[in-house]
């Protein structure tokens, strides 16, 4: 008798923790957007227009939900670990965005950032500029991977220098950091 009372214990208790942790599963912090799809290739909407590269160089639309209890800002970044720079590229630093906005609209990169939220303020990317520069890799590469992050952030403010490098908004991200989520989508020429 014992040992079915500890066997129908055990039943119930991993039951629970199924349905806690399927339950964590749909409400985690997550990113989407209806321009750029995971594991897919970027358009020419995303690809830069200068360096030898013939695109559009448009910040896609995204939306994130689902923030963790406490986020007082969000950041967003574009990143390419496979450039050839020894240290990666980065293409697009966002931060500052209040708490309230869960979506950023296709083109909110621009060199204006007039699309972004007030308050907001985007970082110098790797082209020596604010705002969003689409991807431009070199010709022959394997397709290079751009991660899409949003992070969740325990700060109202980052507060650094207007024209800080994107590595120490990246820092100041990571130290401010309550949860991220990703989309990593790819291209090549």
């Amino acid at each position: 008798m014992r040992g079915r009372i500890r066997l129908q214990s055990a039943i119930a208790a991993a039951l629970l923790a199924t349905g806690a942790l399927s339950g964590a599963m749909t409400g985690a912090f997550s990113i989407e957007s209806p321009t750029i799809k995971p594991g897919g290739a970027l358009s020419s909407a995303q690809v830069f227009n200068g360096m030898g590269c013939t695109g559009n160089n448009i910040s896609p639309a995204l939306q994130w939900k689902n923030a963790p209890s406490g986020t007082k800002s969000f950041a967003v970044t574009l990143y390419d670990p496979d450039a050839p720079t020894g240290s990666g590229w980065w293409h697009w630093v966002v931060y500052n965005i209040p708490p309230s906005v869960t979506a950023l609209p296709e083109h909110a990169g621009d060199a204006t950032g007039q699309l972004l939220p007030a308050g907001a303020a985007q970082g110098r990317t790797d082209f020596g500029t604010p705002g969003f520069g689409g991807a431009c890799p070199p010709v022959g590469d394997k397709p290079h991977r751009y991660i899409l992050t949003v992070y969740a952030l325990k700060s109202e403010k980052i507060d650094v220098p207007a024209d800080s490098t994107a590595a120490m908004v990246g820092f100041m991200l990571h130290a401010n950091e309550l949860a991220k989520a990703s989309i990593t989508a790819h291209y090549g020429r």
